[in-house]
């Protein structure tokens, strides 16, 4: 009897301990997931607001520059700049009322690199030349971190590159996707400038997706991203 109650009140123990445990696992992983939310929604935010900012800041600044010698240039500056804070408050709605804001809900991959290219060039007067190839079917959510990633990065050569032109390849094979975007700007020391929240971000959409990011700079000799997704995965 004194054995029967010993055993009975030991495998209380144990299942007690097992259900704290199992309490201390899904506090864990709740607070992963709400982790994981800030992140994707703190992403969102930076890669469409931040991207159309920057944009916006260049067209004043160049406007400012033109203002008092051609008038009638700054002013189509100050436009393309209007055009672009709507954007961005039509971004910040967006984001604020859904946080599910799709860039390519109502137009294709290749079509939405090409209006990148195009407000990329007519902001900073950078030269983008493009190749698309996808011969395989890319999956929406590939589409849209390639989207973002490239957005980014064009981002980061605005601000940073002091590049006059940049090169874009997005190629698709049966298994793989793979995106390179180059500039020939002033580079920089992978050893020291890595980890800035827009790096970060692309890191994380390739990661998250199975993939492979790279990245290869010097000073001097403009900077060069690759990344490389698998498409096997999610077939």
């Amino acid at each position: 009897m004194m054995n029967a109650v010993l055993s009975e009140r030991h495998s209380r123990e144990k299942l007690a301990f097992a259900n704290e445990k199992l309490r201390e696992y899904a506090t864990r992983i709740e607070n992963q997931a709400t982790l994981e939310e800030r992140n994707r929604i703190a992403r969102e935010i930076h890669d469409s607001l931040g991207h159309s900012l920057t944009a916006l800041n260049l067209q004043l600044e160049t406007a400012l520059k033109l203002w008092q010698f051609n008038p009638g240039k700054a002013e189509t500056f100050l436009v393309t700049a209007k055009e672009l804070g709507s954007k961005a408050l039509k971004d910040v709605r967006q984001s604020v009322s859904t946080m599910r804001f799709n860039p390519l809900q109502e137009q294709s991959l290749e079509r939405a690199i090409a209006s990148l290219s195009e407000n990329f060039h007519r902001s900073n007067g950078i030269l983008l030349n493009y190749q698309i190839n996808l011969e395989s079917p890319v999956p929406p959510e590939i589409n849209t971190a390639i989207y973002r990633i490239t957005q980014e990065s064009l981002t980061n050569i605005s601000k940073y590159a002091y590049a006059t032109e940049v090169k874009l390849e997005l190629t698709t094979t049966r298994n793989n996707l793979r995106l390179i975007i180059q500039d020939n700007g002033r580079g920089f020391d992978l050893g020291q400038n890595t980890t800035g929240f827009g790096l970060q971000s692309m890191r994380d959409r390739t990661s998250a997706l199975g993939g492979e990011f790279n990245i290869n700079s010097a000073l001097g000799s403009g900077c060069k991203i690759t990344v490389d997704i698998p498409l096997i995965r999610l077939t």
